[in-house]
């Protein structure tokens, strides 16, 4: 279709999808894009199959451009669109989805879940699928060879495993969803190895040389810093060969904390400096400071993150995803949200997923990192679980063990039972609550923290610093 034109776009639904159908249809109308409307026409009871079909058929003779088709979790759509020749329709739960499927593969039906994402994520999702475009040659080919699949008579040749890749070929193909599931793998491998002590070739010793849990590199600082990208926590290093650049990776691992109810602008603006010196991860400060420490922290790669529903967790969730809103435009980067953890212990997942959802909407609307703490001393080990599968579910960028508030602060036991629970799924774990030493906060690293909110974050790096660690 040529660009000089506006896209013409069909849309279905079936009565789980209609009301996210009719929002998204009078957004894309309001954008100036052409529609089709291909049912259903309310919230009655329809079966999904035929308005996947009835979008499928308008893209498959090219009557329309584009198709979307909404339903409840838009998996049964996509595999009815996918039965039609000519259609690649994807599921597509956010914008990296939403942007890989157009790029790489040219999906020209987009299927959305409206159980699973909401209004705003849903209209972001929509436009970056409508506006981008697959363009690379190795992509448009391997398009081809999707398409080789509508023919009667299929050409196997194109389709011989037996034809080399090479290397370059396959490193670029390797997505950063990927990726954080080998570094998960590789760090639950290692967490499983006896690394008490690291063994090192003798010939090695005076040599410029790092061993990593057994594995040996070059001790050079961006070494180091990209296997701790890969979520390897713990170096050893030869006797004598202390390294710079490890207190600062360290550093690189705290949010430098006050959440104290009688912080002074003072407060803010000393630990706003802290944090500028030795180069922390954030500065997590109460709501009300947001703008004080953005300001503070400007031109500087230290984040500022702020609390959501702090400490209790009983607000609303429209306020909570109000109040993440209001920080996010006030210079928050990062939000750590506090559950309903009443609703939680009362059974009510339902409340609590929405709940997590909506702060973590806000978050992705805005560009920030969610975390979620689950207040974990007041949990049993089952509603633990739960939490955490809920905050996977809603697709939060962390969780956290704790407020500081509660009965108790982080455990290792607490933190290696979170980092099972979302391992694999590219979620981080924050410990936080009761850190008050590098020995403290050692002890998470190992359990599978890769965050830590402390107060004592310069005890923690001072401490590191100290650290011998001879073979």
């Amino acid at each position: 279709m040529s660009d000089e034109k506006q896209k013409t776009i069909a849309i279905g639904a079936d009565h789980g999808g209609y009301p996210l159908k009719e929002k998204i249809k009078g957004f894309l109308n309001e954008q100036g894009y052409q529609m089709l409307d291909c049912g259903t026409n309310s919230t009655e009871s329809v079966d999904y199959p035929k308005f996947a079909y009835a979008v499928a058929k308008q893209v498959s003779q090219k009557k329309v451009d584009l198709g979307i088709i909404i339903d409840g979790a838009g998996i049964g759509s996509s595999m009815v669109a996918n039965k039609v020749k000519g259609v690649r329709a994807a599921l597509c739960y956010d914008v990296s989805t939403a942007k890989n499927s157009r790029e790489h593969n040219n999906a020209n039906v987009l299927t959305l879940g409206a159980g699973l994402i909401g209004e705003a994520l849903a209209k972001q999702i929509v436009m970056t699928f409508i506006e981008s475009q697959c363009t690379v040659d190795r992509h448009l080919k391997r398009v081809d060879m999707i398409n080789e699949l509508d023919k009667v008579e299929v050409n196997e040749e194109i389709f011989n495993t037996n034809f080399p890749i090479s290397k370059e070929e396959i490193l670029t193909e390797i997505l950063n969803e990927d990726l954080l599931k080998i570094a998960e793998r590789v760090s639950q491998i290692i967490n499983e190895r006896n690394t008490s002590a690291c063994t090192i070739d003798p010939n090695h010793k005076d040599s410029d040389m790092v061993c990593l849990c057994g594995v040996s590199v070059e001790r050079k600082p961006e070494t180091i810093r990209q296997f701790l990208d890969f979520g390897v926590q713990r170096l050893g290093y030869h006797e004598g060969t202390a390294c710079d650049c490890v207190p600062e990776d360290i550093a690189h691992c705290i949010d430098h904390t006050v959440l104290s109810p009688n912080a002074t602008e003072a407060d803010i603006k000393r630990i706003c400096a802290e944090a500028r010196e030795y180069q922390f991860a954030t500065v997590c400060i109460s709501p009300s400071y947001v703008s004080l420490a953005a300001k503070e922290l400007a031109g500087s790669p230290v984040k500022v993150c702020t609390v959501v529903g702090f400490p209790s967790g009983a607000h609303l969730p429209e306020i909570k995803a109000m109040e993440t809103r209001k920080a996010i435009r006030d210079g928050a980067g990062e939000i750590d949200m506090v559950i309903n953890i009443g609703a939680l212990k009362s059974g009510n997942d339902d409340l609590v997923y929405r709940d997590i959802r909506m702060v973590c909407e806000a978050c992705e609307d805005g560009g920030a990192t969610s975390k979620v703490i689950i207040e974990a001393a007041l949990l049993t080990d089952d509603e633990k679980i739960r939490a955490c599968e809920l905050a996977k579910k809603a697709r939060a960028n962390f969780v956290k063990t704790s407020t500081g508030f509660g009965p108790h602060g982080a455990t290792a036991e607490d933190v290696a039972l979170m980092r099972r629970v979302v391992g694999y799924s590219g979620i981080g774990v924050k410990a936080a609550g009761g850190i008050r030493s590098y020995e403290d906060a050692e002890k998470m690293i190992k359990a599978g923290a890769n965050r830590i909110g402390a107060s004592a974050g310069i005890k923690i790096l001072t401490g590191a610093k100290s650290l011998t660690i001879s073979n």
